[in-house]
């Protein structure tokens, strides 16, 4: 694969803490990116916001503004896991689809492929911009947008269960599944609108728990343990 974009999970990169960042488990990551994009891969990201907020339990302040604390999390995560990203040798660009001071640049397909063009690893923050959308349905556009071959979901789960593991023990994990039967199934790899949305344009995901060792580059090179789903 030439172009991928990787999903990170806020919660993961929390490294078992219920908020915040866990630098280790970030320095490591960004250390696998750097192997990738190394070896020549160009890396686009995105990265939820549920290591600071789960706007959509709360019943007390209005689902637009929740999500709208949702979109400056996830650009917090963004700003974080690119300056890691630099104190370990690569070059980065943030992008985020609402103006946004001098912390981020505004999202357009031009810009993102001219810091490609420049090697940098591309970070998109904040989201579609608009509320009633979760960063898994980002994740699929901007993937489509920029013409991934594939995304690397990478979870604080290590696939896709026919149930939650976390509540069931018996939860029996798929080694691969086609899209539309994640559809079908309404198995929880993502939100249904993004799922639906990879089933539309045809874009296939690799699955994987972010805390196995080596995990994104195991993704890539095809010897991951993950659930691969296919178009």
């Amino acid at each position: 694969m030439k172009r991928v974009l990787l999903k990170l999970s806020g919660e993961a990169l929390a490294g078992g803490k219920k908020t915040g960042f866990d630098e280790a488990t970030v320095i490591a990551v960004a250390k696998q990116i750097r192997g990738i994009v190394e070896d020549g891969m160009e890396v686009g990201i995105v990265i939820g916001g549920g290591n600071f907020w789960r706007g959509r339990t709360s019943e007390t302040i209005n689902r637009s503004k929740a999500d709208q604390i949702g979109m400056l999390a996830t650009v917090m995560n963004c700003i974080y896991v690119s300056d890691i990203c630099r104190y370990v040798g690569l070059k980065t660009e943030i992008y985020t689809p609402f103006v946004c001071g001098a912390f981020t640049k505004l999202y357009s397909k031009d810009e993102t492929e001219a810091a490609f063009a420049e090697g940098k690893v591309v970070f998109f923050a904040g989201g579609t911009g608009h509320p009633y959308f979760s960063t898994d349905t980002a994740t699929v556009l901007r993937a489509v947008e920029i013409e991934a071959e594939a995304i690397l979901l990478a979870k604080a789960v290590d696939g896709i269960y026919d149930k939650d593991p976390k509540k069931y023990p018996d939860a029996v994990k798929y080694d691969e599944i086609t899209i539309q039967e994640v559809v079908e199934k309404k198995l929880a790899a993502m939100d249904l609108t993004a799922s639906i949305m990879c089933m539309e344009q045809k874009m296939p995901m690799l699955v994987f728990g972010l805390e196995e060792e080596n995990s994104i580059i195991n993704a890539v090179q095809g010897k991951f343990s993950g659930t691969r789903v296919t178009v």
